[in-house]
């Protein structure tokens, strides 16, 4: 199988968030992409919106997206080097679940050092038929 890719540069905004998750679907609808689109949007919306919330300002933000031997992997990239924490449920925080999400969802995720920030990634397999 050929191995298709595309990358996209956004401003780290809030208005990125939606943006973010509304290519990734019409991407992986063009790819005919196998993987449940939902999640795969859901959960770049959650690495999008950390970068917004977290890093914001001037900062770079890249979604990188590859499909290869029917694995997907998405990526976003940012210009901190300060790495995401999966936080443990909690009642008592209305936020900061985002990453729980990715460790739930994906089938493997982690993240990299890139130039002067990171790459935090994660794959969806393809579905069994």
């Amino acid at each position: 199988m050929s191995t298709l890719s595309a990358s996209l540069d956004l401003p780290p905004v809030a208005a990125s968030v939606p943006a973010a998750r509304r290519l990734v679907r019409q991407l992986l609808g063009a790819w005919g992409a196998r993987q449940d689109h939902d999640d795969a949007a859901l959960l770049v919306t959650e690495l999008v919106a950390n970068v917004v919330d977290h890093v914001g300002g001037t900062a770079c933000l890249t979604v990188e997206a590859t499909l290869s031997d029917d694995w997907l992997r998405l990526a976003v990239v940012d210009c901190s080097p300060v790495r995401p924490v999966v936080q443990q449920f909690s009642g008592n925080r209305p936020r900061g679940r985002g990453m729980l999400m990715v460790e739930v969802l994906a089938d493997r995720w982690g993240c990299e050092e890139h130039r002067d920030g990171k790459r935090v990634w994660f794959e969806l397999r393809p579905p069994l038929l």
